[in-house]
């Protein structure tokens, strides 16, 4: 599976560590964010990785700003695109399981390390159930047109 990410200078440790523990799991990442600490706009980063999400450029994304509230937001912008931010693993899980969510987003002033790890691997690690839910996804996707 190929991961693209993307982070603004308030993520851009965090992204790094994310990337790297996905990398050891044997995810393909590119990565899309800032490249150092120096001030730039989270939206350009969400709508980037946004769009390569959309284009089938990736298969999914990660996201990280300071609460990724902000980052999620611009990518969910995209048509196609259906971000959510997640402090905790269940709600990456669900986001999945129930919303087919394609982005996960996290904060790296509001998680640590660890339980920035734990809330990807349980995003990754969960696939959609389909059924009911579909039906709930569609009418999210007919929401955009």
């Amino acid at each position: 599976m190929k991961i693209g990410f993307g982070s603004d200078h308030a993520g851009y440790e965090l992204k790094n560590i994310l990337k790297a523990h996905l990398e050891e799991k044997g995810y393909e990442c590119i990565d899309y964010g800032a490249d150092g600490k120096e001030s730039v706009d989270y939206p350009d980063f969400g709508r980037l990785v946004g769009e390569k999400v959309a284009s089938k450029e990736v298969d999914k994304g990660v996201l990280v700003c300071g609460t990724g509230v902000g980052i999620s937001i611009a990518a969910n912008k995209v048509k196609g695109v259906r971000a959510c931010v997640c402090s905790e693993p269940y709600s990456a899980m669900m986001s999945v399981k129930h919303n087919d969510a394609n982005i996960i987003a996290v904060g790296a002033r509001v998680v640590g390390e660890d339980l920035a790890k734990l809330i990807i691997d349980s995003f990754f690690e969960a696939s959609f159930e389909g059924g009911r839910h579909q039906r709930r996804v569609d009418k999210i996707c007919n929401i955009e047109k």
